[in-house]
């Protein structure tokens, strides 16, 4: 069974650029252009803060959940982000923190709550798969996201009039169902790449398809749908046949078909090169539900450092410290998508990652995994920002695809 890939592998291609428009019309991508240097500045943590929701009355199964927030009392309007599922137990899943998105929401004003469901990461319970029964899942999954919008609803600092809820592939197809039973006061639903695969069960495609009709049926909260076409999840059919059941059982939704997405659109949410592909979209959306949209906070991206000249970006031989292994490392990374880090450390240590909120981050974390020397960003994107000196250069934050190794390449 599948049902999310969190992560993907890196392969040598044109990433966002003359993206082929899909079968269900394209959305219009165009730079998201920031004039905020007037505005209040949010910290680049987002006043991150980890707390746990009771998932039922009794209190006895919590869920671990991240909020995200801008400074000051609120009240703010929320988006609830509802995570995916990797491959075998979720109990191994890393917490649900989805920055790149969250940034784009928390620079609008925005509180930004993203639980972990049941059996998920650090949260009670257990993680029920109810056999082959997609429809039923769903509403299990819709449970703890009913119980995250309940309790949020209540602090001081949220708008209970003006509450979005969204997810991703599993996630997702929470989100769907739990439209049937949405509070008062969310006024959308936000579906990205959402579904359930479970390839070991027989019609496995018409389950899902049946649950999404099955779903829309008692929904009445107006929702967005965003497919790509190469998701590696879903076949382009299969999109199709979910959203006609859908709408055709009753439910208010629109499908925009984004085109391809570097190597996987599935991996678009949880990339920060995804939001402007998806923001065009969702922007327009809101505004149509009443939602508000507009730059309120200044929140900075993870920055590169300047490039120094020291070499050109595809110098292979230029790299310092680094065996042949290292080499064929670096030229790896050469083929990966712009955003992308290399690091390197004195002792030959290296890594690259590309992709996520921060691969510079990833990229010198894993390189230090192997050296005992401090290890420096070498190339990000498509410039050389080695200086020779000794200087750590860092930042945060969390990547996609990474490799890594000392006289070897690892994955990771």
């Amino acid at each position: 069974m599948a049902c999310a890939t969190l992560a993907a592998s890196p392969v040598c291609a044109d990433p966002l650029h003359d993206a082929p428009a899909g079968p269900l019309g394209s959305a219009h991508v165009a730079p998201i252009v920031l004039d905020d240097a007037y505005l209040p500045t949010v910290p680049a943590s987002l006043n991150e803060q980890i707390i746990r929701i009771p998932a039922d009355a009794s209190g006895s199964i919590t869920l671990e959940t991240t909020i995200y927030k801008p400074d000051g009392p609120g009240p703010f309007p929320m988006i609830v982000f509802n995570h995916g599922k990797i491959h075998g137990d979720p109990r191994m899943q890393e917490r649900s923190d989805p920055l790149p998105l969250a940034r784009e929401f928390v620079r609008r004003g925005y509180v930004v709550v993203a639980p972990n469901r049941r059996g998920f990461a650090g949260s009670g319970g257990t993680y029920e798969q109810d056999g082959c029964d997609v429809a039923r899942n769903g509403l299990g999954q819709a449970a703890d996201v009913a119980a995250t919008v309940n309790f949020m609803s209540k602090m001081p600092y949220v708008d209970a009039t003006h509450i979005v809820v969204s997810g991703t592939s599993h996630g997702g197809l929470a989100t769907i169902a739990y439209g049937l039973e949405a509070a008062s006061g969310v006024r959308a639903l936000i579906n990205f790449s959402g579904g359930l695969r479970q390839d070991s069960c027989t019609d496995w495609q018409g389950n899902l398809t049946q649950a999404f009709g099955d779903y829309a049926e008692k929904t009445r909260v107006p929702s967005l749908w965003l497919y790509g076409d190469n998701d590696s999840i879903w076949p382009a059919a299969l999109i199709g046949k979910m959203y006609t059941a859908y709408v055709e059982h009753g439910a208010s939704a629109k499908m925009v078909d984004f085109g391809a997405y570097k190597n996987d659109a599935h991996r678009l949410v949880g990339d920060r090169d995804g939001v402007r592909v998806w923001w065009p979209a969702v922007e327009g959306f809101l505004a149509r539900v009443g939602m508000p949209t507009g730059v309120q906070y200044r929140v900075n991206d993870p920055a590169p450092p300047k490039p120094t000249g020291f070499a050109s970006i595809d110098a292979v031989d230029a790299v310092p410290f680094l065996d042949e292994a290292g080499r064929n490392g670096y030229r790896n990374f050469l083929h990966q998508y712009p955003s992308r880090a290399f690091a390197v450390s004195d002792s030959g240590s290296w890594s690259w990652a590309e992709g996520g909120d921060d691969p510079m981050s990833v990229a010198v974390a894993n390189c230090q995994k192997h050296s005992e020397d401090a290890c420096r960003l070498y190339a990000v994107n498509e410039a050389v920002v080695w200086n020779g000196s000794a200087a750590t250069q860092t930042a945060d934050g969390a990547g996609d695809s990474a490799a890594e190794g000392k006289g070897a390449l690892a994955a990771r």
